[in-house]
């Protein structure tokens, strides 16, 4: 590991009330020492017990930077396991810059995009898929989000592969140390036992993998595809919703051309709504562009809000259900009808029997009078269907979690099988390494420089 001194803002960039410049590394406090002058006379940081702070300045010489405060922390108790000082000072951008090449400058380097957690991972303080979960808590939106990036940043899904390991590695201690007696045709491991053993982990593996079904939906949103005819009041209903005018509105047919997107956040739950040109026959070939690519989002959208002008004659609405319904069968459908204001409460009841034999809430609305938006909002958090979430459970949220323990689950499954049909035990201990192989991946305790690099190269500097 890389034995440098690194030095970054781990605040946000610009000026602020206060900015935080982290110093982590073999000569942390060495070099802070130099920079820094303890306001009570004749006192170093190296006098400083861990956990304490220290008011003073930064001085370039016996100019005066700032007036700061000196935050310490000795390793192995800090963050990255190194020495570690955190200076709080003055917002301002100048004041910033003017530290960090002070520091620089005495033998510190910039540190990279996510080298803080990285040491902190390299050093033991956390494992990789607790390191991941800090940046996800960092970009976490909504509370759903926060809870989850929480507990597997304390642990709470490494404790879970840790206990998985663990009864994988007695499980293929058994069977190899059958493979040292194999002259004297003896077994240390009950096929029964194991077997069910095995089970029980293939089990918990695919809850895992299963889980990330609603990890994604919480970490990336639900999308929401609005679709429908041109001037139905789809780009209306948008900027309803997301609360700003987001898309132009406008009585010409065909104005949206082009998918635009923006996210609310509902009951603590991230909706991702996509509106899209209407559809209809066109010559143009922008807007044709456009919906093309309507169904492109219609297919990657899990809600579908399909608005329908209450004025549009049924054979319109039913050959539009020709081109929409083959791509929503695996979609929660909620028909949208739109411009109540314009029917009387009778014809609108009739309105809303068109399309009965789809399987869909159904909802009368006037965008434009914002009426009944807020019993569509409501529809919108049944559609989503996430289980309440609290901040113990185990959800997987991360696509190379997912794909390693899809990886992990196929090895598992290949071991139930080999038991099933009296394979011999070298063929299964192969299998049980692989599946730890997967699991140790998600970890860390396998690893590669490409894997490492690829995580902390998305993180933030600073942090």
């Amino acid at each position: 590991m890389n034995e440098d001194t690194i030095c970054a803002i781990s605040t946000a960039p610009g000026a602020g009330g206060i900015a935080v410049i982290r110093v982590s590394g073999p000569q942390a406090i060495a070099v802070t020492d130099v920079v820094f002058q303890p306001r009570k006379a004749g006192k170093t940081l190296r006098d400083q017990p861990a956990y304490t702070l220290c008011y003073g300045s930064v001085k370039d010489g016996e100019e005066v930077i700032d007036d700061v405060l000196v935050s310490l922390f000795r390793a192995p108790h800090s963050f990255t396991g190194e020495d570690t000082v955190e200076i709080t000072c003055h917002g301002s951008v100048y004041i910033q810059q003017q530290i960090m090449q002070l520091l620089i400058q005495k033998g510190c380097r910039s540190a990279l995009p996510g080298e803080y957690t990285q040491r902190a991972f390299l050093n033991g303080k956390m494992d990789l898929s607790q390191a991941e979960a800090v940046a996800d808590l960092i970009a976490s939106t909504s509370a759903s989000m926060h809870k989850l990036a929480l507990n597997q940043m304390r642990g709470g899904f490494s404790n879970e592969l840790t206990q998985l390991r663990m009864q994988l590695l007695d499980f293929t201690s058994l069977i190899e140390l059958e493979l040292d007696f194999s002259e004297e045709d003896v077994e240390f491991a009950d096929r029964t036992n194991l077997k069910e053993l095995a089970s029980g982990i293939e089990k918990l593996i695919k809850r895992l993998a299963d889980s990330f079904s609603v990890g994604n939906a919480v970490k990336n949103g639900i999308p929401v595809a609005i679709i429908g005819e041109t001037n139905a009041g789809k780009s209306t209903l948008l900027n309803l919703l997301v609360g700003e005018e987001r898309a132009i509105v406008s009585d010409i047919h065909g104005t949206t051309r082009d998918v635009i997107e923006d996210t609310i956040h509902l009951n603590g739950v991230m909706f991702r709504f996509i509106d899209t040109a209407g559809i209809r026959e066109t010559s143009n070939i922008i807007e044709s562009m456009g919906i093309e690519r309507t169904y492109q989002k219609l297919r990657q959208a899990a809600i579908v809000l399909w608005v329908i002008d209450v004025t549009s004659p049924e054979e319109q609405v039913k050959a539009l259900s020709e081109k929409i319904l083959p791509e929503t069968a695996d979609k929660k459908v909620i028909l949208v009808f739109n411009k109540m204001d314009l029917l009387s409460t009778r014809e609108l009841e009739e309105k809303q029997q068109i399309l009965a034999d789809i399987d869909a809430d159904r909802l009368a609305i006037s965008a434009k009078q914002k009426s009944n938006t807020e019993q569509l909002r409501t529809y919108l958090i049944q559609a989503a269907a996430l289980p309440e979430l609290n901040s113990t459970d185990v959800i997987v949220t991360n696509v190379r979690h997912y794909e390693a323990l899809t990886k992990a689950h196929e090895a598992i499954k290949r071991v139930i099988q080999g038991l099933d049909q009296h394979i011999s035990g070298d063929f299964l201990s192969q299998d049980i390494r692989e599946c730890m192989h997967y699991l140790g991946e998600i970890t860390g305790q396998i690893n590669n420089d490409e894997i490492l690099g690829n995580i902390f190269a998305k993180f933030c500097i600073g942090k």
